[in-house]
This record gives C-alpha cells, structure tokens and sequence, in this order.
C-alpha cells in the first residue's frame, strides 16, 4: 500500500462522518435527512477501504499485514500497534459490510433523534473494526469495552419498551467479565515487560499462571459469545434492541468472544487450553441443544433467533477447541456464515415488524400471498440457517463436525443433533409466518418489500450463495494463519512438557 496507514483511515474514517453530523445546524428534518446520507456515504467509503484491505492481502503468509505502529504511552511500553492477519481481515470487512445496511434499515424505522442515532452507529463502526485490528493488549482492551457504550445507549434509547432494563443487564454482563480480562493483561503486562500481542503470543507463561489468565480471558470471551450459562442477557437484549442494533449485535459483537478465543487463548495459553478444553465441550454441546430446544418453544420471532445464535455459536467454539484445521477454519467460517445469516434474519423481523408492529408469530401466517419477494429472501436465509448445502451455513457446520470427530466421536455426535433442532425450529417459524390461510384483515393490506429494503438484502443473499458455492474465497486467506497457529501451539506444549521432564530428571538426581 506505499505507507499508507490503510488501518487508521479505515477504523476512524467514521468518526469523521460522526463529526460531521454533529455539526450540523437546521430544522430537525433537515438535520435528519442529512445525518441519514452522511452516515449512509461515510459507512460505504469505510467499506470500500476495508475491500482495498482484502483486495491487497496476501494470503500465502501467516504474518500480520498492513502493520502500522507508534508510540502511544511512552515509557510503558505500550504502542499504538495495528496490523491483520486471516483471522481478523474477513471480521474487518463484516463490520464494514453490515454498517451501511443498518443506515438503510434504519431509515424509515428511526424516527425520534435521528442525528444522535447515526453517529452512534458510526462510533460503533470505529470501535468494531479497531477491536479486530488492535495488536496491543491495552489498545485492544480500549476498542472492545469501547463497543458497549454506544450499544448501551442504542439498545436503551431507541429500544423495546423494557429497554432500560435489557440494557443494562447486556453492560453490566459484559463488563463484569472484562473487568477480570483487564486483570489479566496487567498480569501478562507484568510477566512480559510489554502488552505487544505478537510478543505474548511468542512468550512462554508458566502452567499455573496459564490458568489463572485463561479463565480471566474466559470470563470476558463467554460472556460475548455468549456461552451457556451466561447466554440469558442476549436475549432480552435483542428482543428490546432496534432492528439495526440486533443486527450488529449478533452480526459483529458475539464474534468478539469468538475471535478473542483465537487471538489470545489458543496461542498465549496453549497448556492451559489442553486442560479446560472439556469444560468448553460441555458447555459448548449444552447450548447447541438446550438453547435449540428453547427456540422450540418462543412464540417471538426475535427471541427464537436469538436464541438460535446461541446455539450456532456452541458450534463455533467447539471447532476452535478441537485444535484442527477443518475444526479451526470451520469455526472461523461459522462465525462469518451466521455474521451474515443471523444478520439478514433479524432484518427480516424488522421488515414485517415495521409493517404490523408486532413479532408474535402468531399474528402471521399466508405471508406469501402478499409479500412474495420477501417470503424468497427469507427463505434463502431460513435454509441458509439450516445449513443447506450451497448456502454458507452448510461449510462452516460440515468443518466443524469434521474437526471435532478427528478429536471426539460422542461430542461430534451430540453436536449434529443442533443441526436437527435448528431445522426442526426454523422450518416451523418459516411454515407458520409465511405459509398457511391468511386469516387476518390486517395482513390482506401488507405491502411487499419495496426497492430500498431489496437493496438491503440483496448482497447478504449474494453472500450467502457465494460462501457455500466457493468457500475457497473465503476459506484460502485463513488457512496460512489457522495453519501457524495451530504449530505455535504444539511447539509450545512440546516445550512446555520438555521442561517439565527437564525439572522431573534433576529433582530424581
């Protein structure tokens, strides 16, 4: 890129486009019109930089790209440290890719503080992509808890009418678990002279404190993925939360704990990875089918896809503890297949919610008849969700329960019972809201989706069909990566059991 700091421009360009709108001066319906089309053009240029990202990575290293550093508290060795590598890069470009599409669904959704709201999203967006960029573990700390505070004031101001309490419960979880997380990084800041990532990841902790830092980042990363037990702030948290807002939230936000996983644990922590792995299948296996049958039973389109992404993130990390390459890609894969699929099915409530006020689904039914457009994309995604084969859902699932059958033939088999039940919940909401008579007076008057809400759509079902059709595009910038990390972390255990043989031989002399 010639020394251009692509990252930088990239992760605070929307800051620009926030600071721009709030400058604005006029009647309320002017300042409104032009936050809408500042935000909508200052996401796309952003998206357009994070495809340069894409477009000039190398996939064929495992090094980290575009690297640009700086001093930034001096005399603590702690830098402004920005780089991606296959695991970050495709979760850059989710962020950017989802943001714009949340202007457009927000555009006749938002009616009260339109300013305020875009330039949330736009602080949101800068937060997001520097979370993924970060490479220094205070940077990194700053860009994620950053996150919570516009998605605080999103979901508690433009919410459901319970949205004070939902929002409240999603910080109050998540900060508790990242507090023990800042703890950690003081800890390895401590051991290591220096919070650099690529340095900690090269540093070798000794056993015991690998434990102790492994749960204090598991704490943080369970609760953002979010993991059974501490899963029960996410559904309250959609429900209550706008269109957009639950959009974000399950499109970006639950992949931090995902990606978290990756950055930190696997590679910083290998012996104590090893050690916990069992506790991640329990917990894991647990939420795909506990939460598969809560879904069963919800009666709110948003509860059920909410507590679907419960269960199709148990799929993601039980592929990133199986320490394989099809269970690590898979995993890498799941997270950007139900980024996209969970993100189109929320939007897909919102249109009919916009419509009739209401998620009962109950309330639906003969949807077809009236909303045919609609009644193709929502299908496209149910069967995306399913993991139909052709469609992204399928390949991240497949790796999964490839990797974990190499690693555990019963936690495979119990793993590809969610596969059933996630059929069995999204074919039933499916039949109910778009199928059957159409008994309502109310539903005979519905309009199908109009161009804006079409263009909205359109390239989440393009990406759908592309993921399952070549995952390669998708699966080639990560296998360098995934392949590097996955011999870090046998090189490390390998030490680590040397060392330990080493002090058993001298204590016998």
């Amino acid at each position: 890129m010639g020394g251009f700091p692509i990252l930088t421009v990239t992760t605070f360009l929307p800051l620009a486009g926030a600071a721009f709108i709030l400058v604005q001066r006029g009647d309320e319906e002017t300042v409104a019109r032009v936050s809408r089309w500042a935000a909508l053009w200052t996401s796309l240029a952003t998206f357009v930089l994070s495809l340069w990202i894409w477009i000039g990575f190398d996939p064929g290293t495992a090094k980290f790209q575009f690297v640009e550093k700086a001093n930034w508290i001096q005399g603590f060795e702690i830098d402004y440290h920005m780089g991606v590598d296959g695991i970050s890069l495709f979760f850059v470009l989710l962020s950017t890719l989802l943001t714009p599409l949340c202007v457009l669904a927000s555009w006749e959704a938002i009616h009260t503080r339109v300013r305020e709201y875009m330039v949330a999203f736009l602080v949101l967006e800068t937060l997001m992509i520097g979370t993924f960029c970060a490479l220094d573990l205070v940077l990194f700390y700053v860009f994620f808890e950053g996150v919570l505070i516009p998605m605080f004031l999103i979901i508690g101001v433009w919410g459901g009418p319970r949205r004070v309490y939902s929002a409240f419960k999603f910080f109050l979880y998540t900060l508790l678990g990242s507090v023990l997380m800042l703890l950690a990084i003081l800890m390895i800041y401590r051991t290591v002279g220096t919070t650099d990532i690529p340095t900690a990841m090269a540093h070798q902790f000794p056993r015991t404190m690998q434990n102790w830092l492994w749960l204090a980042f598991f704490a943080s990363f369970a609760v953002k993925v979010p993991m059974w037990p501490v899963h029960t702030w996410l559904p309250d948290a959609h429900v209550e939360a706008p269109t957009a807002g639950s959009v974000i939230l399950a499109g970006v936000l639950l992949k931090m704990g995902g990606y978290g996983f990756l950055r930190f644990s696997l590679p910083m922590f290998p012996d104590a990875t090893i050690y916990f792995t069992p506790l991640i299948y329990v917990l894991s296996i647990v939420a795909v089918i506990y939460t598969s049958l809560v879904a069963l039973a919800q009666d709110d389109m948003k509860k059920l896809i909410a507590y679907s992404s419960v269960a199709h993130m148990g799929f993601v990390t039980i592929g990133t503890f199986t320490m394989t390459m099809q269970g690590i890609q898979g995993a890498i894969f799941q997270m950007l297949s139900h980024g996209v699929v969970s993100a189109a099915l929320f939007l897909c409530v919102g249109v009919v919610y916009d419509r009739m006020h209401t998620r009962e689904i109950a309330r639906y039914g003969g949807l077809v008849e009236r909303m045919p457009k609609y009644a193709f994309v929502f299908m496209v995604f149910m069967l995306a969700s399913v993991g139909l084969p052709g469609t992204s859902g399928f390949v991240g699932e497949f790796l999964v329960l490839v990797g974990s059958f190499q690693v555990n033939t019963w936690v495979c088999a119990l793993a590809a019972t969610g596969v059933i039940l996630g059929a069995a919940y999204m074919l039933v909401l499916y039949r109910r809201v778009v199928f059957g008579r159409m008994t309502r007076d109310d539903l005979r008057s519905i309009l199908d989706m109009d161009m804006r809400e079409v263009a909205v759509f359109a390239p989440l079902v393009f990406l759908v069909f592309l993921m399952g059709v070549f995952p390669s595009v998708f699966l080639k910038p990560t296998e360098q990566t995934v392949a590097e990390l996955i011999r870090k972390f046998d090189a490390q255990r390998t030490a680590a059991v040397a060392d330990v043989g080493a002090v058993a031989a001298s204590s016998r002399r």
